[in-house]
């Protein structure tokens, strides 16, 4: 049988060379993922942090989105007479946040020394209320808004309402949805990776799991937190009683049977954990209400 000069078997050679442009790819895909992630980082003025955004999803881009997803929700859900009295009073209380929110990020981005980037002046922004047993609501990029009937006898008043809708807005205004995106991508990125570098299915699915506990999971978290401030500002500068947010945590809390996943599994944070960070802004949104509520708008 022969062998090499250095007497090395037949094949070993071959795979030398094998392992050697699996590391390549490893490190082309490195390389990839570092560039991505470096380069479509911005600060967002809302909390002074930086967060990956892909640069090449703009206000347009992201509206797009949002009426795309918008309509296919709305063609399977049954909204409620924009007439009733229920829908009425919805969309004024969207329409008093919505009237906040230049004021509040104005307000949030002075506090990170960043200028604010009014990214929202844009948005198209629509609210509809959907009939469903559901303890719920939604805003999607682009101002695309809905709140489900279930939530009504939750919130219990327009104060815990507004808190919640607050929330929603929050989320659309801190662009989290492109956030997961970028995140999404960045996901995938790895998960080449490591079937490029000889994974087979399952350990790729140790590896994702590891990466989704570690940090995909708490990156979901920040952003509830982070709504839950942002929300509660626009709630309180648009003179709504930011202190109903504990009570209305607490029946979200009960509404949910207990079925809730630990923390550590879950994307949002647990109730309590939630009342505690509340509790801390609770200053803050008064200090706001007292800034920004204007007399002709409180009740």
């Amino acid at each position: 049988m022969r062998q090499d000069p250095l007497g090395n078997p037949p094949g070993n050679r071959r795979r030398g060379i094998g392992g050697g442009l699996r590391w390549l790819i490893l490190i082309g895909f490195a390389v990839y993922g570092g560039c991505y992630y470096f380069g479509n980082r911005a600060v967002d003025p809302y909390t002074g942090e930086k967060v990956l955004i892909d640069k090449t999803l703009d206000a347009e881009g992201e509206k797009a989105l949002g009426l795309q997803a918008y309509q296919q929700i709305m063609a399977q859900e049954r909204p409620v007479d924009p007439d009733a009295q229920v829908a009425r009073q919805i969309r004024a209380i969207a329409q008093r946040l919505i009237a906040k929110v230049d004021v509040v990020e104005t307000a949030l981005a002075t506090e990170h020394g960043q200028p604010p980037n009014h990214f929202s002046r844009t948005f198209d922004w629509e609210v509809n209320v959907l009939q469903s047993d559901q303890a719920n609501a939604f805003c999607l990029p682009g101002g695309k808004m809905a709140v489900y009937t279930g939530l009504v006898p939750v919130a219990r008043n327009a104060d815990a309402m507004a808190v919640v809708m607050g929330h929603e807005i929050a989320h659309a205004l801190l662009r989290h949805g492109a956030q997961r995106m970028a995140q999404q991508k960045l996901t995938e990125i790895g998960q080449m990776a490591g079937a490029a570098g000889g994974m087979d299915a399952q350990q790729q699915q140790m590896l994702m799991s590891a990466f989704g506990y570690g940090y995909l999971l708490p990156y979901a978290r920040s952003h509830e937190t982070q709504a839950d401030e942002v929300g509660l500002m626009l709630a309180a500068a648009a003179c709504f009683n930011p202190e109903e947010a504990v009570p209305l945590w607490e029946r979200m809390g009960a509404a949910s049977g207990g079925q809730a996943p630990p923390e550590f599994a879950s994307t949002h944070p647990n109730p309590g954990t939630r009342i505690q960070n509340l509790q801390a802004l609770m200053p803050k949104a008064m200090e706001y209400r007292q800034r920004f509520c204007e007399t002709a708008q409180a009740r």
